[in-house]
Parts: structure tokens; C-alpha cells; sequence
């Protein structure tokens, strides 16, 4: 393998991060595949192609026959989708007229966009890009008593914000773009929380709540639900794109984390920030050693580890130079392990995988430990 110093390598370079999204989950995996890491495809959720979805027909239909006084556009792809599913219906021109005479609001210039692409315009829209602030100017206006406004959804079933208007007098008539439910083919998910069991992922990312959603549901039905928990709790960092798609996750108090802007890129250089965070950098023996998920640099060269040496450096490194008792690694192996034969197997793995045998040294009748002093 080439050697590079640190700075030359890619900055996910040795890390595993997982994508659990059903759309764009190329565009997500293309991003992080080219700032260097592997990345396991598990959709957690299957979507409805529109033209085959009776319920956003009905919905279309009957907001033809009755239609609106206001709109909330929440995202460009599921107003635009919706325009063409109508279209391919045979009702867009109709569904353009119905929504003409409405008060059109925009949560983000994607949707105000759509708008207009649409044939229509928008009468407002937030410099925040918050449904937040959508809903605060829908409650300033006023009584909303017997007003009907339609709120075009996207993946996010957004309760709190139809449930204000609710409270508040409106009628609300949802729209839901886009249905999602369970995928068809399960082992890509079930391939991740064994992958997330092992110790070999280091992020999952989610771009929409029912993809959490998702995750944990499959969990709970695999009977994972406290070992996935205590994974993202600890080592593996749930990386989501914003703080709806977050909600699940945090109601299980899980620290889900997300970016300050809620778009994809944004998204993928968090979680590279949120990595790199993670890393610890060791001088051992004379070498520097920076420790990746699957992998370790040494002295700037990449070299794959796999999970029980890892596990193994991971624990010595916890504690630069100290001797750790053969009996307390092998309860960092992964499964565990029958016996301290384990532990010695996985050092000699280290050893090699690392390159140079003085890193890790053996205490005689006590342990291991790394390497401190320079050869």
C-alpha cells in the first residue's frame, strides 16, 4: 500500500458508515464513498410510487372537489411529484385551478421553486426554512376557525405542526407525497445490527424519521432493540439530518446528532467532522498511530484491523502505556470468547496488521500493553 501522510489520506479513510436511505441513498453513498468510506447500503423503509398510491389520489380528488384556502408546501421533490402524479392522472390542470385561488406558503426555496414551476406563486416563504416558522405565521394570522388548509407532507409526518393548526380551528387535510412502509427484502437491515453488533460500523446516517423509525422497529422485532441502543449510544454515531428526522432517536434516548443546515452535503461533512472527532492519535514505540474504525494509520500508512485486534487496540489504547490483564481483553473481544487464547490470537492479528511487533508488548504473567518509549 502506498504511504501517505495523515493529511494526504481521505478524511473517512478506514471508517465504515452505513445509509439507511430509501431515496438519494446513491447520492449519500457517492458523497461519503469519495471522502474515503465504505459504506453498507440498509434501506429502512420502501417507497410507494406515486402513480400507484389510491390514498394521494383520493386526497387529490377531494381537494379538487373542495378546495383549499391555503397550502403548505413543505419540500421541492413532493410538490413537484405531486404536480406530475396528478398530471398522469389526468386532474393536473385541475388540481393547478384549485390551488390557484390559495394562499400558497413555501417552508424553503426548493418548494417555492416547485411552485412556480407549477404555474403558480407562492405568497410567503421563511428565510429559515423552518416549518417552525411556517406554523408561527399561520398562528399570527389570527382565528383559523373554518379555515382548510392543506399541507403538502414528504416523508415527515410533521403531527406537531398539523395538530397546532388543528387546535386552532383549522381543518386540516394532509397530503402525504410519497407513502413509505417496511422494506420488502429485510437482510440489508438485519446485516446492519449485526455489522453494528460487531463493532464494524462507525456512523449511521437517517435523512428522514420513518427511517429511524425503521431501524428501531426492525430491532425491536429481532429482539436488538437494547444492544442497537447501547451501540449508538457509545461507539457508533447516529448522524441524521436534522432534528425531525432526529425525534425517534431522541425519544429513545439515543444522542443522535445532526449538521446546522439540513441538506445532505451538510450532512456528510458532519459526520466526518464527527469521526475525525473520535479518533485518537498515539505515539507508541516511535510510531504515530492514528486509531479509524476498521483500520489504523500508522506513520501515514493505512492498514487494516479487523474487529477483535481492533477491539484489542482499542482497549490499550484507552490507557496509553498501562498494562491491561489478559482477562479484561478478552471481555472487549466481540462475542467475547472461550478462553485467553482468544485474546493472545487476536494480539498476534494486531501485530501484523499494525506492521511492527514492538507496538503492542507483552508483560509476562500480567498483560499488555502499548508501546511508550521510543525504539
Amino acid at each position: 500500500m502506498k504511504h501517505m501522510s495523515p493529511e494526504q489520506l481521505a478524511p473517512l479513510a478506514g471508517f465504515t458508515v452505513a445509509v439507511t436511505a430509501a431515496r438519494r441513498a446513491d447520492e449519500i453513498g457517492g458523497l461519503l464513498e469519495r471522502r474515503g468510506a465504505a459504506v453498507l447500503h440498509a434501506p429502512a423503509l420502501r417507497i410507494i410510487p406515486l402513480a400507484d398510491d389510491s390514498d394521494l389520489h383520493k386526497a387529490t380528488l377531494d381537494l379538487i372537489a373542495t378546495p383549499p384556502d391555503t397550502v403548505v408546501a413543505t419540500t421541492g421533490i413532493g410538490f413537484r411529484g405531486w404536480m406530475e402524479a396528478a398530471e398522469g392522472w389526468g386532474a393536473g390542470e385541475r388540481l393547478r385551478d384549485a390551488l390557484s385561488g390559495a394562499a400558497l406558503l413555501a417552508r424553503g426555496p426548493k418548494a417555492t421553486g416547485a411552485i412556480r414551476a407549477a404555474g403558480l406563486r407562492e405568497r410567503w416563504s421563511p428565510a429559515s426554512e423552518s416549518s417552525a416558522e411556517v406554523l408561527q405565521r399561520l398562528l399570527s394570522e389570527g382565528s383559523l376557525e373554518g379555515r382548510r388548509i392543506a399541507v403538502q407532507l414528504h416523508g415527515e409526518p410533521l403531527h406537531d405542526f398539523t395538530n397546532a393548526l388543528r387546535h386552532a380551528g383549522a381543518t386540516v387535510v394532509p397530503i402525504a407525497v410519497y407513502r413509505w412502509t417496511a422494506p420488502a427484502d429485510l437482510t440489508p437491515l438485519d446485516r446492519l445490527l449485526d455489522a453494528i453488533a460487531a463493532g464494524t460500523v462507525d456512523a449511521v446516517t437517517f435523512t428522514s424519521a420513518l427511517a429511524a423509525i425503521g431501524l428501531l422497529r426492525r430491532a425491536a422485532q429481532a429482539g436488538r432493540t437494547t444492544e442497537l441502543a447501547g451501540a449508538l449510544c457509545d461507539r457508533v454515531v447516529p448522524a441524521c439530518v436534522g432534528p425531525v428526522t432526529a425525534a425517534p432517536l431522541l425519544e429513545q434516548g439515543i444522542p443522535a446528532t445532526w449538521p446546522e443546515r439540513y441538506r445532505v452535503g451538510a450532512l456528510v461533512r458532519h459526520v466526518t467532522e464527527k469521526l475525525a472527532d473520535s479518533v485518537p492519535v498515539l505515539m507508541s514505540g516511535g510510531h504515530r498511530l492514528e486509531v479509524r474504525g476498521s483500520a489504523v494509520i500508522v506513520d501515514g500508512r493505512l492498514r487494516p484491523v479487523p474487529p477483535g485486534p481492533m477491539a484489542v487496540l482499542r482497549a490499550l489504547a484507552r490507557r496509553p502505556g498501562w498494562v491491561v490483564p489478559r482477562a479484561d481483553l478478552l471481555t472487549e473481544l466481540p462475542g467475547g470468547g472461550a478462553d485467553e487464547h482468544a485474546v493472545e490470537a487476536a494480539v498476534a492479528r494486531l501485530r501484523s496488521g499494525l506492521g511492527s511487533p514492538g507496538i503492542v508488548q507483552t508483560v509476562v504473567k500480567r498483560g499488555y500493553r502499548l508501546a511508550t518509549a521510543a525504539r
